[in-house]
């Protein structure tokens, strides 16, 4: 009810500038060394629809969109041109891009999801908004067809196979997604003289959880 499944203009968003970003809590003790913690065990992605304005016509577009989600009220996808494959940003995404999981010969269900590596250091993100059209699914190496061997909900990013995958499968799948996000404010400045002068609005706009 509070989120409706469009797309924020992609080229729109194609100037924007933003990413993740973590609250670690850092406390220093009395001997100079540091606790730190963070109540996250997720990142959030936080952006500014402002810089992708082009033009006044970009403008009008962005009070559209803006009024049609009544501000922070609803959420909405975004496309973030920097992370939006399965694959990385200069590659098609291939059914054997991530792994889900493993078959156990009743599961049907698995969620999409996204690994980031450095060194020997993971992060598995949860992918909810896959694009669809975009996601391939794979079953120990062998590429799968959607609408026969699995369907996909692009609400909830879940991929369900119509027969369960033996024990010990590998289930794999590509695909591009979207980040849940709604606006950060409740009101947006704009100016057509101030735009054609250089001067360009701040839209903030913050990762929802879903």
């Amino acid at each position: 009810m509070t989120f409706h499944e469009v797309r924020f203009p992609a080229n729109l968003s194609f100037g924007s500038v933003g990413g993740p970003e973590r609250l670690t809590e850092i406390v220093t003790l009395a001997n100079g060394f540091e606790e730190r913690n963070s109540p996250w065990a997720d990142s959030r992605r936080r952006y500014d629809a402002g810089l992708g304005m082009r033009s006044l016509a970009d403008i009008d577009a962005l009070i559209a969109f803006f009024e049609a989600r009544r501000g922070r009220l609803f959420g909405f996808r975004w496309k973030d041109w920097s992370d939006y494959r399965s694959s990385g940003s200069l590659e098609e995404p291939g059914f054997e891009d991530q792994v889900l999981g493993s078959g156990d010969g009743v599961r049907t269900a698995f969620q999409l999801r996204k690994t980031y590596r450095s060194g020997d250091v993971t992060y598995t993100r949860t992918i909810r908004k896959p694009v669809l059209g975009t996601v391939r699914a794979g079953l120990q190496g062998d590429v799968q067809t959607e609408g026969v061997d699995f369907d996909v909900d692009p609400v909830t990013g879940i991929i369900t196979f119509a027969a369960a995958p033996p024990p010990d499968a590998t289930v794999t799948a590509g695909f591009e997604f979207d980040v849940p996000v709604r606006f950060d404010t409740d009101s947006i400045q704009t100016s057509a003289a101030s735009f054609k002068a250089g001067d360009i609005p701040n839209v903030p706009v913050v990762e929802v959880r879903i």
